[in-house]
């Protein structure tokens, strides 16, 4: 199956439309920030008040939160970087958040915010937000309380194509229904079907977006993992890309290492990177759906 492929048209009641932007919590910030400018991504406008910076590639935002309260309150040695939260781009964020809200998804608390601008969302998997914003007005969330930097490109090219392809989701053990369910009726996610996969990566259940413009991955531990510590978060991004192994070029030309033993070695499929500093990976998949979107 190709990228290209879709299901049966879904109701998109909440008309996602996308992903407006991923937010890391970090306590890593400059070392986090050097990874992403390797990747191809520019900083190009930093919060007024709070230690957060907006890094942008083509149709990508990208949130890196170094506020000390970002990051999730754990009894067990905390990572260092993780991603809290994923913004969806809909068509009337309140009327979303309300929608989810009346299916049973939990209102999240007031916590160290992306940005002032009060962005509804509910919990997602272990302490990420799923956030709803609305790009159909006349200005962007980042124009409220993002300074841009002095000049830094406002719309920096894509690398290779590269666009928001999907998240990896880590679940527990026989928890695949519930995330399953939770997805399905709260926004319209459909799994696809079994032996359905992209990249170099073939397992767990894959959830399309209404919108048809990207996935989820629900990963359960692996068979013989009794021990392993295997937390319900969010643990990786998908980056599609027309050509997976020019990207692979461009990128190790720019100082990314990408695993080059099976069963994650790149090939035209896919390509996975090494695992940085904080527990940041990318994976990289073939797809020719680049982004309609600025």
């Amino acid at each position: 199956m190709t990228a290209q492929e879709h299901n049966p048209e879904p109701n998109n009641p909440l008309g996602i439309d996308g992903i407006e932007f991923v937010e890391y919590a970090t306590a890593q910030p400059l070392a986090l920030g050097a990874l992403l400018e390797q990747m191809g991504f520019v900083p190009s406008a930093r919060h007024r008040s709070r230690e957060v910076t907006l890094y942008r590639q083509g149709s990508m935002n990208v949130i890196v939160n170094a506020d000390p309260r970002a990051l999730p309150q754990s009894d067990n040695e905390p990572q260092s970087t993780v991603i809290s939260a994923i913004a969806l781009r809909v068509r009337d964020a309140d009327a979303a958040y309300r929608h989810a809200i009346e299916m049973g998804a939990w209102a999240i608390q007031t916590r160290a915010g992306v940005m002032e601008l009060n962005i509804p969302g509910v919990h997602g998997a272990g302490d990420s937000i799923l956030y709803f914003v609305d790009r159909f007005r006349d200005f962007s969330i980042y124009d409220v309380d993002f300074k841009p930097i002095p000049n830094a490109p406002a719309n920096p090219p894509a690398l290779a194509g590269l666009h928001f392809f999907g998240v990896v989701q880590a679940i527990g053990s026989d928890r695949s229904p519930e995330w399953i369910d939770f997805y399905q009726q709260l926004m319209d996610f459909r799994p696809l079907p079994e032996g359905h996969y992209f990249g170099v990566l073939p397992k767990g259940t894959l959830l399309e977006s209404p919108c048809h413009s990207f996935y989820l991955q629900l990963v359960e531990p692996p068979d013989g993992a009794a021990g392993l510590q295997w937390d319900e978060q969010l643990i990786r991004v998908g980056l599609g890309t027309p050509d997976v192994l020019a990207a692979v070029r461009e990128l190790k030309q720019r100082g990314i290492v990408f695993i080059d033993r099976e069963p994650a070695q790149s090939s035209e499929k896919g390509a996975l990177t090494q695992l940085y500093k904080g527990g940041v990976s990318f994976e990289l998949v073939v797809s020719h759906l680049d982004s309609k979107h600025d």
